[in-house]
This record gives structure tokens, sequence and C-alpha cells, in this order.
């Protein structure tokens, strides 16, 4: 099977990391990709948002298969595109995926589809923010409408805060906040059958303790010890399978990955957001435990085969991984610095724990430098979350990159718990 993989993060990092391990797949291909992507599959340069570019590029390389990573992509249609060249493609339509690209179009539909979520006012102007604002009282939580690469949503007691990233944004949805943790849970679908992935959990904040600065993710881990047994099937039920039908019905089927975030609150399970693709940096953690084959999958979610797919097997282990970020993320991340350190992880850590390229690339001396924000995700597997939250330290102590940051209190809590069985419906 010969795939081609569109996006540059440490999500096609890993998605690419996974299809190599695929004895199926017979080439591989990624654009635009980073320095790490061009390890495992020939690069391309390509506009990742142009459905034409892609889609000519898919017809090009032979591709069977067509994954597409970021939401941007998806939002703009391409893959529609793809599709419309003949080519299957693992993303949802455009239609589709505005159930990541407007909250407010998130709202409605798990409305019409009875999903539990929070409370929440769609606001256009000053005027009806301050209302909203009002309405719920501290900790207010206002998220900008549209894409805002995991970066458009602030939760402060500061009332002066909110209303000035809701000017900032414009159109936003203001809505009530949820307490208890928040769990990522991914879904693979062809629109009509689910199949759903094993829980995660992430660590927005910059720093430490949740302090700091929201950010696209810092780390993340699976299995969740302390999450309920039967957590996942409960979601399958709730949230996942109501979703898609709701889309169905509307005549506009949901095909690839649909991701949940969700607020375990005293209440129950409440929906944060929805995402059309997988998230970074949970999708590491989730693709580690995997052992089913991931083309197969994609590829019977892209053709509606889902219905026969045989159940998933995983991992009866643990992973973690921590972000290494750039100094200045999120706000002004510098760029350029040489990266390094990386053979001595595949050297003295591998394979149990690898670097994963998000903001990478080569400079004209071939080096490996620093090209955003989040610069790599070093990711370790072990039979036990302590076990793989000590690899994955161990490795990233290992990574130098000047100024960068990185928490060190990932999966910490967790590690320290009780241990239960891992929530996935065949362990190996």
């Amino acid at each position: 099977m010969r795939i081609l993989v569109i996006g540059g993060g440490a999500r096609e990092h890993a998605l690419c990391h996974a299809l190599s391990l695929d004895p199926a797949v017979t080439e591989l291909h990624c654009a635009p990709g980073n320095a790490g992507t061009a390890e495992l599959a020939t690069p391309h340069a390509v506009d990742a948002e142009n459905g034409r570019e892609v889609a000519a590029l898919a017809t090009r390389v032979g591709a069977d298969l067509v994954v597409i990573g970021p939401e941007a992509p998806l939002v703009a249609g391409v893959a529609d595109a793809v599709r419309e060249a003949g080519i299957p493609a693992f993303g949802p339509s455009a239609d589709a995926a505005r159930l990541e690209g407007s909250k407010a179009f998130a709202k409605e539909v798990m409305a019409a589809a009875g999903v539990p979520t929070a409370r929440a006012y769609v606001c256009a102007t000053p005027e009806e923010a301050d209302e909203a604002l009002d309405a719920f009282g501290p900790p207010y939580v206002v998220k900008d409408d549209g894409l805002a690469a995991g970066k458009g949503v602030v939760v402060t007691d500061d009332r002066e805060r909110a209303r000035a990233h809701a000017r900032a944004c414009g159109r936003v949805v203001i809505e009530e906040y949820l307490d208890g943790p928040e769990v990522s849970l991914f879904a693979v679908t062809d629109g009509e059958t689910v199949v759903p992935l094993t829980p995660a959990q992430d660590f927005k904040r910059a720093h430490d303790g949740d302090e700091g600065p929201n950010t696209g993710g810092m780390g993340a881990y699976s299995p969740l010890p302390w999450a309920d047994p039967d957590l996942v099937e409960r979601v399958l039920d709730t949230v996942l399978l109501p979703t898609v039908e709701e889309l169905r019905r509307r005549g506009t089927p949901f095909a690839g990955l649909l991701y949940a975030g969700l607020a375990l609150t005293s209440n129950g399970v409440r929906v944060v957001e929805f995402n059309a693709r997988f998230g970074d940096p949970e999708t590491q953690v989730v693709l580690a435990r995997l052992r089913t084959p991931l083309a197969g999958l994609l590829l019977a979610a892209a053709t509606g085969q889902l219905a026969a797919f045989p159940p998933l097997r995983w991992s009866a282990g643990a992973a973690v991984t921590v972000v290494v970020a750039a100094e200045g993320y999120p706000d002004k991340p510098r760029t350029g610095d040489p990266v390094e350190g990386l053979a001595e992880v595949a050297e003295h850590d591998g394979p149990e724990a690898y670097v994963l390229h998000a903001g990478t690339r080569r400079d004209d001396e071939g080096r490996v430098v620093s090209s955003g924000g989040r610069v790599v995700s070093v990711t370790a597997a072990g039979p036990a979350l302590a076990d793989a939250r000590a690899l994955a330290y161990r490795a990233v102590a290992r990574v130098r990159l000047a100024g960068s940051h990185h928490r060190t209190d990932i999966a910490a809590r967790a590690a320290s718990a009780v241990p239960s069985s891992p929530q996935s419906p065949t362990i190996e």
C-alpha cells in the first residue's frame, strides 16, 4: 500500500512512525513533513491547504490512501478534493469538519443529538459577550469560534481578560465552566461504524502544576489508571454514536478521526470540544500502544469497511510523551537553534523511547534546527506508567536545545496511582 500523509508536525511524524512499522505499507510519502518524517517517508513540498495541489501529488505518487493530519486542510476541503480524484482519503469532508472549524456549529450538532456538553452562548458583539459573562460568572470560559491551533481558549477568573479575549476574537462561544479532569478519546469512523481508541490525557498549560499560558499541549499519557473501566463504552453510547448519527442525518457524514475532548464532571461526562483529526500530543501515546496495524484501520474507515474490521489490539503497557518547546513558546518562540542529542536517544533508549519531530527542519549545513514552538515530542513505552515516564524523562535529558523548556510533571500523579487494567477492547 502506498500512503501519503499530509502535514508537518509531531502528529504526522507519529502517524508516519506507526505506518512505517506496518508490513502492508510499501511506500510512505509525507508533505510537507519535517526533519523527522524525512527519515521515514519521501518528503514533498506542497501547500497542505490547497486541495488541487494535494490531489495532484497523491495522483503523481500513486497513493492508495491519503491521511490528512491537521485541521486546517480538512476545513479547507482537501479531503473532498482527494476523493474527487478517485483516491481514498482518511479525513472528513469540509462540511463535516465544521465540527471543529466552528464551535457554534458543534454546539448546534450536540444539542440536536442530545450530547451532554456545557451550556453556552454564541456571541458576536462585545455587548453579547458581556451579557454571557454576567450570566455564567467566574471562572470564565471564552472560546474563539474558529480554528486557533489549540490556543483560542481562555479560562480565567479575571473578567477584563475574558472580555479582552472576546473582543480580540470577534465571534466567540462563552460557556459554563466544567469541573473535573479532562480526557481525550479518539474514535475512527466511516460515517456509520464507530471504533473508539484508548483514552489519553494531555497537559495544556505551559508549566508544571498547570501554571502558565495555554498551549497546544506539553505532554500526554495513556492509559488512565484512575478512570472508570466503562468510560469508553459510556462515551461511545452517549457522545460518539449520537454525533456521527446526527451528522449522517444532516447529509454530511463524518468519516475520519473524531476526537472528543471530555470533562469528567461531578454531574457526569460532558463534551468540552470536538476535533476532526488526531490530537497532538495524545496521538503519540495512543499510537505507541496500538498493536493493530494502522494502515488497514485507516483504509477501512476511508472506504466504508469498518464494520468488518477486526477488534483493535492494544499493548498492556503504558506510554508517555513529553514536549520539548522552544524558548518563548507559546507567545514568541525562538527558531533556528540546533536540536542536538537525537542520535543519543536512538542509541541508548530506543526502540522503547524515540523522538517525534514537530517544529524542525534541516538547515544548509544539514543540521536539525528548530522551526516552531513545540520542537519535539519524546515518547516512551513501558510495562507501567512509572516505567514509561522514567524512560521518557531520561530521553528528554539527552535532547539539547538552547533556551528550551518542558514540563517535569507529565503523568506524575497518574503514575503514583494504584494501577488498573488498561481501557482497551483487546490487550496483548
